[in-house]
């Protein structure tokens, strides 16, 4: 008996450690991803920065003028752009953001553009009505990739199909903690931020050709390619280091597992070995007798 429940043991101690093998190389894996990923996330910053500060102030010049992307309507219809992962295995990335869609979706007549494979999944077993699906994207994305999306997006806002655009994707903090968000990309606002009441300096005077709204309505579509795109690379690193903390946690639990399998083994051999030597004890007092 004690025999059967040792075999039993070595047998599930040797598929904790084929497990524990496959998480462990998702994990490294994962951690290379991130790096990159990483990379590509910061490198994108300035240029999202330096398109923010640039249009913050053409929407300062403009600030009385009636264009159809900042201009506000009674909301009938709402798009949501829904960036998810591609692979699952990544703990509650896809979860918490999908949650977080739910919530701000809730009540309203809504439709979505989904952004990774376990997004097309989720939505396409949901109500919600899917105008495009754009799976396996992430890893490879350029900013060129986002025309196709944000050109889409503008012309049904532009025809009155939607009446405001939402982008729903997770922001990557650090390698420990990523950060589900959804923001409206329309109609836009832009707000200068205070300088704690220290003064501004000298201003630089800047003419816009043909005129400020001109260019406003022009530079629109730059400044969503690049917040789209930001959007994208800022997931796909959380979505690598949501996965490397998952498989890092899967490992040390399947570490401990086999600790704690072994201990099982050893107590069940020592038990096997103390009944030999009780039999045989026995057996060598019944010949004695």
């Amino acid at each position: 008996m004690a025999s059967g429940n040792m075999k039993d043991i070595k047998r599930r101690i040797k598929s904790v450690q084929s497990t524990m093998q496959i998480t462990k190389a998702m994990e490294l894996v994962a951690s290379s991803k991130m790096r990159r990923a990483k990379e590509r996330a910061l490198a994108a910053r300035p240029y999202f920065n330096t398109m923010y500060e640039t249009i913050t102030r053409l929407a300062a010049e403009t600030r009385d003028s009636d264009s159809v992307y900042t201009r506000r309507r009674d909301v009938k219809n709402s798009l949501y752009i829904v960036i998810a992962g591609d692979r699952g295995l990544a703990g509650g990335y896809n979860a918490n953001l999908f949650k977080l869609a739910a919530a701000s979706m809730e009540g309203k007549h809504a439709q979505v553009v989904t952004i990774g494979k376990k997004a097309q999944e989720h939505y396409a077993k949901r109500d919600w009505p899917v105008a495009a699906d754009y799976p396996g994207i992430a890893e490879t994305m350029k900013i060129s990739d986002t025309h196709a999306i944000v050109s889409r997006m503008l012309g049904m806002f532009r025809e009155g199909k939607v009446d405001e655009v939402f982008l729903c994707y997770t922001q990557f903090v650090s390698p420990l903690q990523q950060e589900p968000k959804c923001i409206q990309l329309l109609p836009a606002s832009f707000e200068r931020a205070e300088q704690g009441g220290k003064p501004a300096g000298a201003r630089v005077l800047t003419e816009y050709d043909p005129s400020p709204e001109a260019v406003f309505d022009a530079i629109i579509p730059e400044y969503l390619y690049g917040v789209l795109y930001g959007a994208v690379v800022e997931s796909y690193c959380s979505e690598q280091s949501a996965r490397r903390m998952a498989m890092e946690a899967a490992s040390d639990n399947a570490s401990e597992m086999i600790e704690n399998l072994n201990l099982s083994y050893n107590r069940a051999r020592q038990a096997a070995i103390t009944q030999e030597i009780t039999e045989i004890v026995a057996g060598s007092g019944e010949v004695g007798a």
